[in-house]
């Protein structure tokens, strides 16, 4: 299970703890009153270069993307100034 420590020292060495668990790699279980709350898990680092290509291959371009979409008349050009009827 690696690792337990309290609540109230986690709170005090925080930062040493993350420190900690990114150097050796371990998880930490923090407790309370003896009953674990929480894992602590090194972040993984096998995403090279996130958020960049994270959505390559998921979208698909259907038609022309740089024409006009609405080719009716605009309100503007009707004269309206907004949603009248």
């Amino acid at each position: 299970m690696g690792k337990m420590i309290g609540a109230a020292e986690f709170k005090a060495h925080c930062l040493r703890i993350l420190d900690e668990v990114e150097r050796t790699g371990e998880p930490v279980t923090i407790t309370k009153r003896g009953k674990p709350v929480g894992e602590l898990h090194p972040a993984k680092q096998d995403r090279k270069g996130f958020p960049f290509g994270c959505m390559k291959g998921t979208i698909k371009i259907l038609g022309d993307i740089e024409g006009p979409v609405y080719d009716g008349p605009w309100n503007a050009e009707l004269g309206l100034l907004g949603d009248e009827d």
